[in-house]
Formats: structure tokens, sequence, C-alpha cells
């Protein structure tokens, strides 16, 4: 069967401009292009279309006629809550120009919702629930619906929603992703501006699910089990790209890549006795790092290793980052510049609770650090995550639940400590110009501006689409704003729908979300699932 996996572009807040912000980091879509490959090694033919490609056009008649262009028998859309709409105006497309066309949807959003997303949307065919190999390879191969594992349906006008499948116990049997088959890469794909020495770039993620349970997080695709490549499989994968693409910096976009020190020990001793030649960065967990690994991460070629902290109130902290002190994070940031790397702090505004105090707390913190870098977050609700009901409860704040704007760059929730979204993106500006404005900060950047070059130069080719932007958004400041205080909901965009959690995750989530004082088992008790009266065990059980 001929396949053609999309990665939808998502919403733009300047309709018929270019997203700048891939500018910025326009970054691989590893999942579509793992699946390319798992489709491939088992003979069918898959072609991918990524809709923020450097080659890709603009606006969704355009990108239908690239995805048609590939004579597909089924389309399958990636698609995180942000993308979600753009993917099913696509879909929607699609069944009108070539309506024998089967169409499926994966990703975090079909994830967690499942079954109710195809009682609103008639033009999509299935949906795929968690890791999609399996799924898709049966539906690729014509297996009867209803032995599909993972697969949500349609039979006549009753939905459907299959067992889970065992996950892939050996990740290592996946074939690497199919990195040829993305239009512009690795020249039009770049990472971070100044969080490499090398050009050029990758992301890779070498592992599935994540071990711990904060708050914020949604685990509906890959729930609790944890599994990764072997060292080997990593370091193979590493030379792969080099060889082949020429790239020379890579970026661990794993939720924690150290989890398994034992893989990061085997991984590093490689890279000291094998040398690729290549840099990476990577996300560590703070207090759970020791001197050595560092070291090992440093003489292996890492550059700089990044850390969730979220937040520096002690009480933001234990609500919703557990186990991470503010004493940890600081010692941590020393060993990891006594190792010679560059460290960058990970932080989330407008969690649950946060207040303008909150913020400018964490703001003098993270000046304190002395960091090499720092992201921080819009924090936007994802449905699977264990805080999800208390956003959408209307007790701590305030929620705008528009699918295109939850993608952590809109201030969708308001916390009750804030007179206005206004007011929040003012901090966030304040504090984001405190950092890079910091003297701090300008010294340690002055002093690699050679290992920047690259970056540099990525900015100076692009000078004239930043001029054009500066201009636009001059010209039309008021109406954008405005547009942003009073913006439609997309006409078919359900609200009030809630995950469909398994019993484990639902117990996970009581976990999370317990005062601090009180410990909660999370073995899962009927009395318990009770709590959570929106989410229906059986249904979340089948899917």
């Amino acid at each position: 069967m001929r396949i053609t996996l999309v990665h939808p572009a998502g919403f733009n807040f300047v309709p018929g401009q270019p997203d700048f912000t891939v500018l910025a980091n326009r970054m691989a879509p590893i999942g579509i292009l793992q699946l390319a490959s798992w489709l491939e090694k088992h003979g069918h033919p898959t072609a991918v279309h990524d809709c923020l490609g450097p080659n890709a056009p603009r606006g969704c008649t355009a990108n239908v006629e690239r995805i048609l262009a590939t004579r597909p028998e089924l389309v399958g859309f990636s698609a995180t809550t942000s993308g979600f709409m753009d993917a099913v105006d696509m879909a929607a497309a699609i069944r009108v120009k070539a309506p024998h066309i089967r169409i499926a949807f994966g990703n975090v959003h079909a994830s967690s919702i499942g079954a109710p997303l195809l009682e609103h949307f008639p033009e999509i065919d299935y949906l795929t629930i968690g890791e999609g190999e399996g799924a898709m390879l049966d539906l690729a191969e014509g297996v009867a619906l209803k032995d599909i594992g993972n697969l949500v349906w349609r039979e006549g006008e009753r939905i459907v929603t299959n067992p889970r499948r065992d996950r892939i116990k050996d990740l290592d049997e996946l074939p690497f992703p199919a990195w040829e088959k993305l239009d512009g890469f690795p020249q039009g794909y770049h990472l971070p501006l100044f969080s490499y020495a090398q050009r050029w770039g990758a992301t890779m993620i070498t592992s599935r699910g994540c071990p711990y349970t904060c708050s914020f997080c949604d685990r509906t695709v890959f729930e609790r089990l944890y599994k990764v490549n072997s060292a080997q499989y990593i370091y193979d994968h590493m030379k792969h790209l080099r060889d082949r693409f020429g790239v020379r910096h890579i970026n661990f976009y794993d939720d924690l890549f150290t989890a398994q020190k034992r893989r990061v020990d085997e991984l590093c001793r490689l890279l000291i006795e094998k040398p690729l030649g290549m840099n990476f960065n990577c996300a560590i967990r703070t207090g759970h790092t020791s001197d050595e690994m560092l070291r090992q991460l440093k003489a292996a070629g890492a550059l700089m290793v990044s850390m969730g902290i979220e937040s520096a109130d002690p009480a933001m902290m234990a609500r919703h980052k557990a186990g991470v002190s503010l004493e940890a994070v600081r010692e941590t940031v020393e060993k990891i510049h006594a190792a010679g790397l560059r460290a960058k702090g990970l932080f989330i505004f407008g969690l649950p609770g946060e207040t303008p105090e909150t913020v400018k707390v964490t703001s003098d913190f993270v000046l304190s650090l002395d960091l090499d870098d720092m992201n921080m977050t819009k924090f936007s609700p994802l449905y699977g995550a264990p805080l999800w009901e208390e956003c959408v409860s209307g007790k701590e704040g305030d929620f705008v639940e528009d699918w295109r704007l939850m993608n952590c760059l809109n201030f969708v929730f308001k916390p009750n400590g804030f007179s206005s979204r206004e007011e929040m993106d003012a901090l966030y500006n304040w504090h984001v110009k405190r950092f890079y404005n910091s003297k701090a900060y300008h010294r340690r950047f002055a002093g690699r501006l050679w290992e920047h070059r690259w970056s540099l130069w990525h900015l100076l080719k692009n000078v004239p689409k930043l001029v054009q932007a500066a201009r636009y958004f001059h010209a039309n400041k008021a109406e954008l704003e405005s547009m942003k205080s009073d913006f439609p909901l997309h006409p078919r965009q359900p609200q009030g729908l809630r995950a469909s959690l398994s019993a484990e995750l639902q117990a996970d989530a009581l976990a999370a979300m317990a005062p601090a004082e009180i410990k909660v088992s999370r073995r899962v008790k009927p009395s318990q699932l009770d709590l959570l009266p929106a989410q229906s065990v059986a249904s979340s059980e089948a899917g």
C-alpha cells in the first residue's frame, strides 16, 4: 500500500505570512520519519510531507496538492493539539478531492482523547493510539480492523476502540528514521540558534516514555513503560547521520537522556574510544547526575546539558516538580560548569498557582545561577496531564480551550494570581529581556562568537526575511494585537472533551496531584478512580 505521512504546520497568527519561529529552530518530524522507515522495511512505499519544511508551500490547498501528488492510498497525520485543526482542514479537503483515500490520525492529541474525536470529525477514518508502528503496518497489510490493536475505527454508525497492543520491547529493532525522505534535510533544518558549534545538526530521540510523573506532562502515548535504544544503536545512528548527511551536532530530545546511567556510560566510552567528531546536547535530571558522568559527557563530545527546573518558588516546585530542590539545582549547575559543559535551564511560566511574585522569584534565581542559556515556556495544559481537570475546573484560573493556540507560545491558561494575559505577556517579556541583556550573558556570548559563527551566518542569510517581518508587524501592530485578544474559535473545534486514561495513568494522576504532605499509592483502587469521574476506566483500558 502507498502511504503518505504528514506533519501539519499548525496555526500561524499572521495569515499570509511565513511562520518566523522556524528561523530560530526548525526540527525534523522524527516520529513520522521513524514510522516511514518501518513501513518501507515491510514493503510499503511511504512518502513524508512536512508542512513546516523549508520547501513546503503555504496554505491548506497547496499542501493538499503536494500530498495528493504522492498518489497515496492511506494518509497519516501526526498531529499535536495545536496542529490538529490544521490537519483536519487538510483531511477534509482530501476527502472531497479523493474520497477513496483512507485517513488516519495519530500522536498525542489522538492518544489522549481517543474515540470522541471520530464523533466530531467524519473525515477521519482511524485513530492510532500510542505507538503507531504496529497499527499503521496492520492497516497497510489489510488486517481486519477489529484485530488491530491501538486502533479506533467506525463499524457502521458505531465507534469502536480496540484494546491497546503490547509496546515494542526492543527499540533497536526499528530502522533508523528515513531522513532521506525529508525534503531539504539537513541544510533546511537547524537546531536552536547558538546551541551548537558545528553544522549541520539533527535531532534524535533514543527512548520512549519517561520514568517520572510531572503534573504538566501527558504520557498517554507511551504510558508507563520506559524503553531505550542501546548505546551501540545510538552510536551507529550518529555515524549514519554523519557519513550520509554530513551532520555534526545532535540534539538528543529525550525527556531524560541520562535516566539509565549504564547506557550513558557505554555510549560515552564508545564515543571516546572511536570518536565521530560530533557534538551533542542532552537533558539530565537535577540532583541525579554525578561529577564522573558529566566529565564523561564532556569527553564524549557534549556541548550543553539542560535540566527541567520549571520554577524557583518552593511551593510551585513542590506542587509541580516533586523531588527537585533549589539547592540541588544550584549544585548541579556548578558541577556542569566544573566539567566544562554549558548549562541550560528549562522553566515553565503560568502553571496553576503562579503569581507575579513567583515569576519574579524565578527570574532572580535564573540570573543568580549564571546559566549559559535558558528557555521559559508559556504553559499550555495537555489533555492527558494530571493537572488537566484542575485547569478546566475554573477554580485555579481562566482557560481558553482553543487547540490552535495550545502550542506553548500563547497564554491560554491565566492563573488566578494575574489580572490579565497582557500582564503575563509583559512579565514574560521582562524576564526574557532581563536574562539576555544581562552582563553575564553578554560576557559568555562574546567569548563564544567563533563557536556561534554558523548561527550568526544563519541570521545574516535571513536578514531580508527578518526585515520583512518587522515591517509587517509594525504596519499591522494594532490589528494583530486585536486579533490576539479576540481570536475566534475554529468553527469545527469541539470543547469540553476529556482524556481517556488507562487505570494506571489515572492512579499516577492521583499521586501527582496529591498534596505534597500526603503520600498516595499508585496502585489502582476503585475508590481512587471514583475521584476522576470525567475519565472512563472502561473506555481508557480499551484504548
